[in-house]
């Protein structure tokens, strides 16, 4: 019964799950939970295995946490690879590796999370032991639906383990809407059952159900004003912040703490995270983010320079601005020579550029960092508290909460405390508190927007904001901070293709 628990559980984590995804195989689902699940400890294997998916090289290991800088404008590309390219240009095939990789690799988190909701309800233990680890599963099927309706819009939605390959293959997608709101039914099943406090972020919590719906409803909500769900976002986060205490959950005093890896244990703002750290991790789980955003020829991490923000950009920020030191590197050691951005450039190599770099996960990777800072040790907040803060200071200027402007300044003020960093070498020094930014008197939904451009810089956030806030016609033209964007369509571009091999196998997949 072992043997066979292990082999079942690396099907689990090893085969796509959709059945027009690879037909020659036998997917996930059609795999059935009977005889797998006898205690919780069995359901907890499964939810282990759904969310071991996200920090795969296809997902946040780099190919969606890139994709998503890249469609930003936040980040651009000193690459010349197709599918880059595509990414940066918005003008995305799916026949693009960044689409169907993360599309298949999601699917297989799907694919486990579900296996773990259909096998619990064959352990036979009572409600208050069982359903907060089945809860574990419900969370993670709607972070991974989350991520692929603001991808792709229309997208299959599957929901159990079958054993009809035929309804599989001939699947069709389900309407945007309505994968929402099975999206916030399985969120509110983990609200109801997760518990308050974990002993570490990477496992769901209450607080992380709460999160993420206050972040469901506000995507929901759009640029639509008078929208209803402005209220539910606004309601939503407001309960975490009245409770913060209940949750633990908090703003950090010290920015940086949320991109060093020896640190970021201890500290209490991610509500939930994506975990690398304390874990040496296999080649299919490497972190490679670091490098991808890392300074060419580097002493310290030789990173490739592959997507970097825009000189622009940079200047966007305000230099007094704590978290500007701690999102940028503007120094670094190059052959043994220290040099400032202007000469970033003296590796020789054709990705090299003369322009600040991203320091959010080159700075501090922890001890598990392999060359290259590969493999890092970071925990990669996927919603941390002062997002919630800011839905609810977006949601409330929508509502005209009284209370929104104050939530913005806590975001501000704690930038105000500066803290332990490093601006590039290997010298930490203690940056003084200082009076940058000050405190909004008034405020707009441009004003939030752009505080989470600010407080959310890199961090997979900003495409998701344009989209659903509409902003692209403005972000990519002559005057965005990457210059115009001339394959820019808004009629189609918001909406990732359906990768074209999932189309040629199954028509009725379309988007």
């Amino acid at each position: 019964m072992k043997k066979t628990k292990y082999i079942l559980l690396s099907l689990i984590m090893g085969l796509s799950m959709i059945g027009c995804s690879d037909l020659e195989e036998e997917p996930v689902g059609l795999l059935s939970p009977e005889g797998f699940f006898s205690t919780t400890d069995d359901i907890q294997l499964a939810v282990n295995a759904s969310l071991t998916h996200a920090i795969n090289e296809e997902i946040w290991g780099r190919k969606l946490s890139i994709a998503l800088m890249l469609r930003s404008d936040m980040v651009n590309l000193n690459s010349s690879q197709t599918h880059r390219v595509e990414m940066n240009m918005h003008s995305i095939t799916g026949d693009n590796e960044m689409v169907y990789d993360p599309w298949n690799r999601i699917y297989m988190g799907i694919a486990a999370a579900n296996y773990a909701i259909a096998g619990a309800e064959d352990v036979s233990a009572d409600d208050e032991f069982k359903n907060p680890v089945t809860a574990q599963a419900y969370f993670a099927r709607a972070f991974y639906y989350f991520h692929l309706v603001r991808l792709f819009g229309d997208v299959p939605y599957i929901d159990q383990p079958t054993d009809d390959l035929a309804s599989l293959s001939s699947i069709s997608c389900t309407p945007e809407a309505e994968v929402y709101e099975k999206i916030i039914a399985d969120l509110e099943y983990a609200e109801e059952w997760l518990p308050y406090i974990v002993t570490s972020r990477a496992t769901p919590s209450k607080a992380a159900a709460k999160a993420y719906l206050a972040l469901v409803y506000l995507t929901m909500a759009g640029n639509t004003s008078g929208s209803p769900y402005f209220q539910m976002a606004y309601d939503k986060a407001k309960e975490l912040i009245v409770n913060k205490g209940d949750y633990n959950i908090d703003l950090d005093p010290d920015f940086q703490t949320l991109f060093n890896a020896n640190k970021i244990d201890a500290s209490i703002e991610p509500i939930f995270a994506l975990d690398y750290n304390n874990v040496e991790a296999p080649d299919n789980a490497y972190d490679q983010t670091a490098p991808m955003t890392g300074i060419r020829g580097d002493d310290d991490d030789q990173g490739w320079s592959v997507a970097s923000p825009t000189m622009a950009v940079y200047d966007s920020f305000d230099p007094d601005d704590y978290r500007t030191r701690v999102s940028f590197q503007t120094e670094a050691t190059i052959g043994g020579v220290t040099v400032d951005y202007t000469d970033f450039q003296r590796s020789g190599h054709e990705h090299a550029v003369n322009q600040p770099y991203i320091a959010k996960y080159t700075r501090y990777p922890g001890p598990y960092a392999r060359s290259n800072k590969r493999a890092t040790s970071h925990n990669y907040s996927m919603i941390r508290y002062a997002e919630v803060l800011l839905i609810a200071a977006e949601a409330g200027v929508e509502i005209g909460a009284a209370d929104a402007i104050d939530f913005l300044n806590m975001v501000r003020e704690r930038a105000r405390n500066g803290g332990q960093s490093t601006n590039g070498g290997y010298v930490e020094e203690t940056i003084p508190a200082s009076t940058v930014p000050e405190n909004l008197t008034s405020i707009t939904v441009d004003d939030v927007l752009e505080e989470r451009r600010i407080e959310l810089a890199f961090e997979g956030k900003r495409w998701y904001d344009i989209k659903r806030r509409q902003l692209g016609d403005v972000v990519f033209s002559a005057s965005g901070y990457e210059g115009e964007k001339p394959d820019w369509n808004a009629s189609v571009d918001y909406d990732t293709p359906i990768p074209q091999d999932e189309i040629d196998r199954n028509p009725n997949l379309t988007n």
